[in-house]
């Protein structure tokens, strides 16, 4: 019985809703401080309308005016919710075009992943355009890996991503556009007898020891590293293993060793790193063994989405950014 009537209690104890009737009606007598002229503002007789007053001040159950013959005076209650019936009136008048602007994806929420790579370049001019253009939009940018992403589609904490993979490796399962391709270009360190190399081949490469994201935040292009590895008979050395491409090149900077990238990358310009591209090696034979020629891989980055996904927010973005890469 105990927990009832606490239930009771509490349900009588919940602060009344008012229509926003009544807030109008207040806040034409707070403007005129007389019923009469109020009343005659908002097309209605006096009575109903000191009826209404009296009704709300009950609902708060505070003196919203002073009333005398003579005068109509705002209590100080009644001259502290002014402003705020005022901004409420505004707001409740605004809804119906946020609502038309939430349908075409002009207004609303976007939670948008990407791994760092796409910070370098494309990212930064879309958010700073798309945020001009569409203001009302609130666009929150989480940075995550790949396989963070994953995650966070399956608890519903994000509505699109940025990923990075190899060509044709999208994560499965999932919507996908194609935003870019780069080819991999080699980090090494700025001392390395590599560095002044005038050109470098592939199978030059291979012994150096290897700084690399781990396979389970890029499995595609982790595999794809490590095959041109074993096209030439070579198991990789790795070194070091580092998730942030930041981190990555920051490593090779202390002269852990060298690190395939992303072109992209060669915006982190970090002292005492160097960045080459690299053509395909030519055919070689290591143990008695000839192996074919080897192609240094290329990577994808793609804006990826639950194919459930209906935020129109999302649509007005992909739009947006397929007019910018035109």
């Amino acid at each position: 019985m105990s927990d009832d009537r606490n239930a009771a209690e509490a349900v009588s104890r919940k602060p009344p809703l008012i229509e926003l009737r009544l807030w109008r009606q207040f806040l034409a007598v707070a403007e005129e401080l007389h019923f009469g002229r109020a009343a005659r503002g908002l097309n209605m007789t006096q009575p109903p309308l000191t009826q209404a007053i009296a009704q709300l001040e009950t609902l708060l159950g505070l003196r919203l005016f002073d009333r005398t013959k003579r005068s109509v005076q705002l209590t100080a209650a009644g001259a502290a919710l002014v402003p705020e019936a005022r901004d409420l009136l505004a707001r409740a008048q605004a809804l119906p075009a946020y609502a038309r602007a939430s349908a075409d994806g002009e207004a609303g929420r976007l939670r948008l992943a990407f791994v760092s790579t796409v910070g370098f370049d494309l990212l930064p001019r879309w958010v700073l355009a798309f945020r001009e253009h569409y203001p009302k939009v609130q666009l929150e940018l989480i940075e995550a890996t790949g396989d963070v992403q994953l995650q966070a589609f399956e608890r519903g904490e994000i509505d699109a991503g940025f990923v990075l993979h190899s060509p044709g490796f999208a994560p499965p399962g999932l919507a996908n556009r194609r935003i870019s391709q780069d080819p991999l270009v080699l980090a090494l360190p700025g001392q390395s007898p590599l560095a002044s190399q005038a050109t470098l081949s592939v199978p030059d490469l291979l012994d150096q020891p290897l700084v690399i994201f781990p396979r389970r935040i890029l499995p595609s292009l982790y595999d794809a590293i490590f095959a041109m590895y074993h096209a030439s008979g070579r198991l990789p050395r790795v070194a070091q293993e580092a998730i942030q491409m930041q981190t990555i090149v920051n490593l090779v900077s202390a002269g852990l060793g060298v690190a395939w990238v992303p072109e992209s990358v060669r915006q982190f310009q970090r002292p005492g790193v160097v960045y080459r591209g690299v053509p395909a090696g030519k055919p070689s034979t290591r143990g008695g063994v000839r192996s074919a020629s080897v192609v240094v891989p290329g990577c994808e980055t793609s804006l990826v989405w639950p194919v459930a996904n209906a935020n129109p927010a999302l649509a007005r973005f992909m739009a947006f950014i397929d007019e910018e890469s035109d």
